[in-house]
């Protein structure tokens, strides 16, 4: 369905029981990120939340997409899976062989339909336009500040429109905008987006770049300006397709070659120019759970900001997982998946993206194997395939396990590995986020092929099979560097440790990872250990994971031991996922501190927590992680 605004989104909420309202004065500094990372990160309790006393004019609404049930309430269905079954059925419909005029005429309605999704500029103001502020001026609006280190408040939720200039093809997308001043804001576009590849094209034309920011409106259009949709592919077709009802676009006042929603909240209407040099942005608190650290990205001018009366300001943060954000991811794996089976990979059966994973870091595939080698075939193909190409870590399976119920599949995938032969390593491009890769936005990739073997994918001179036995605990004491061990997975037939270790000296890790290997394969047919930092408790499955792998770049912190074991040769792999230094390492970049609330925040949250209306007191989820700092900046001090 479609809401005719954001107001209609959030009494669609409240109905539910998905919203509650917060009337007490809350400061966009710091305290409703702290108050939203509390209730997003409690299951039970976790709820949209409004803000209706900012100091401001306008209501914050953040954790708006937080759920599954609030998800599909944002786009109109009762299961993120009702949208990749109506693609199917679609792409089936057009695709399929047309034998007679009856199959012909079959699709006119679907084409009828397809003509209702195109989006529509509507003459005179929208909406979005009915105040027109005077002299225009961000610090009137709510703009949060989210995390203790950011370079100051941002705007998190803006859908910000671009135009190619030579063909006036339109992109909608969503990067963050550092608040500068109450006319300037920074542009955090990276290289591989559609609007950096605008920007790029203005500056060969010297010619100053129109830019318009959307907020509010339905909630569709911020799911639209994310999604991983082929370039050229106008968003707001997507959005009219998620909506059943066509996207009205009006034109922007001050730059009139861009429209925007005429149902937004609010609009700000600017340039970025090309001639005029870069501004120091960042850091920012992001999705990773990791700091993005500063560097050099376009300005934003302001010329125009425009909103309709009672307008609303929606936000969101992210930071450690689970966060809101996981379920925009979670939409985009459903609705995403049709298309990449019906157009590119047609064995896919599923698809599955762990919140430990932060969206590219980790990607379960299933697929329907049918020959030998399919699984590189997959590999390549996924790895091809848009916003696929940073993906870290790829695990691909058959239909003989459940993705979703992980222990039976890490036992099932290890269970199927020979770590000398199926797992694969690459390099390629890099989100610009991922702080492991050695060079910015270029590092290592690793599939795990889990299916089930032909013969022809055997190498018959490895042990695959082999006994599991749980190792006395005895044997740590050989290895002090190690500070504990998580032998759960082993305890559950799953052939994994995770270890903690203490680095202390070059090339430590691996030196370890063969004398360990080589000693527990005596006892015990360990596959693949894990290796993560010393003040990380191992046995904190996804907290342990989450850290991992953001630490990992798979193809130069992988270690393969191989020994002999009942005339058989037997494989380990050792990965490690510690923290990268100049002085062990020879990491040349600096490396972030994960994100934690600081202290001062904390505490004034919890003096006012009886006056929100909340329940009882949640305690702060940043105090279980403020013993895996690094120091107290941005940048870890390690």
């Amino acid at each position: 369905m479609a809401f005719n605004n954001l107001a209609e989104f959030i009494n669609a909420l409240e109905s539910a029981g998905e919203l509650i309202r917060i009337k007490t004065f809350t400061d966009p500094k710091l305290e409703i990120a702290e108050i939203t990372d509390r209730i997003s990160k409690t299951a039970s309790r976790n709820k949209a939340l409004l803000f209706e006393n900012t100091g401001y004019d306008f209501p914050v609404l953040m954790n708006a997409y937080g759920s599954e049930k609030r998800m599909c309430i944002a786009l109109g269905v009762s299961r993120l899976d009702d949208i990749s079954k109506e693609i199917e059925s679609l792409f089936k419909m057009l695709a399929g062989p047309k034998e007679s005029i009856l199959d012909k005429l079959k699709i006119l309605p679907k084409l009828t339909q397809f003509a209702a999704w195109i989006p529509k500029v509507i003459r005179g103001k929208g909406a979005c336009q009915e105040i027109i502020m005077e002299s225009p001026d961000l610090t009137k609006l709510p703009i949060i500040t989210c995390w203790p280190k950011d370079g100051g408040p941002f705007i998190t939720l803006p859908v910000i429109h671009t135009k190619d200039p030579e063909t006036g093809i339109r992109n909608v997308g969503m990067y963050r905008m550092q608040l500068l001043n109450g006319k300037q804001t920074g542009m955090h576009w990276h290289k591989h987006k559609v609007s950096a590849r605008h920007f790029e094209a203005y500056k060969k034309l010297k010619k100053r770049m129109p830019v318009a920011v959307a907020l509010g409106g339905d909630p569709i259009y911020a799911y639209a300006a994310t999604a991983p949709l082929p370039d050229n592919v106008d968003e707001y077709m997507l959005a009219g397709f998620l909506r059943k009802k066509k996207v009205e676009l009006v034109r922007c006042l001050t730059q009139p070659e861009l429209e925007v929603p005429a149902d937004a909240d609010i609009i700000i209407e600017g340039y970025v120019d090309p001639e005029e040099p870069p501004i120091w942005e960042g850091p920012f608190g992001d999705h990773t759970g990791y700091y993005s650290l500063p560097d050099w990205y376009p300005s934003f001018h302001v010329t125009a900001i425009t909103h309709k009366k009672n307008a609303l300001y929606p936000a969101t943060i992210v930071g450690i997982p689970p966060q809101e954000d996981a379920w925009l991811g979670k939409a985009t794996e459903r609705i995403f998946l049709a298309p990449m089976k019906m157009m590119m990979i047609p064995e896919i059966v599923d698809m599955e993206m762990p919140v430990e994973g932060v969206f590219h870091n980790l990607v379960i595939a299933q697929i329907h194997k049918t020959f030998a080698g399919q699984g590189q075939k997959v590999m390549s193909a996924m790895w091809g395939a848009g916003q696929m190409m940073f993906n870290k870590i790829l695990v691909l399976v058959d239909e003989g396990v459940s993705i979703t119920d992980y222990l039976s599949l890490a036992k099932y995938v290890l269970g199927n590995v020979n770590p000398a032969t199926d797992i694969t390593f690459a390099q390629g491009p890099m989100d610009v986020l991922d702080h492991s890769c050695s060079k910015l936005g270029f590092g290592g990739k690793m599939c795990i092929d889990g299916t089930k073997k032909f013969e022809e994918e055997k190498d018959e001179r490895y042990a695959t099979d082999m006994d599991m036995f749980l190792p006395d605990k005895d044997w740590l004491t050989a290895f002090p560097e190690i500070k504990s061990v998580n032998r759960q997975l082993l305890e559950r037939e799953i052939p994994c440790l995770i270890v903690s270790v203490s680095k202390t000296r070059i090339g430590q890790v691996r030196d370890l990872h063969m004398d360990f290997a080589e000693k527990i394969f005596s006892e015990s047919g360990v596959k693949l250990i894990l290796y993560v930092d010393e003040n990380i408790d191992p046995s904190n499955l996804p907290v342990a994971l989450w850290r991992f792998c953001n630490n990992l770049d798979p193809k130069r912190d992988s270690i393969l031991f191989e020994g002999s074991r009942e005339n058989k040769m037997v494989a380990c792999m050792g990965l490690d996922g510690t923290t990268k230094t100049l002085a062990l390492d020879n990491f040349h970049r600096d490396w972030p501190n994960i994100i934690v609330a600081d202290e001062k925040t904390i505490e004034a949250v919890n003096k006012k927590w009886d006056q929100l209306g909340l329940g009882t007191l949640i305690i702060s989820p940043s105090l279980s992680f403020r013993d895996q700092l690094y120091g107290e900046e941005a940048v870890a001090s390690v």
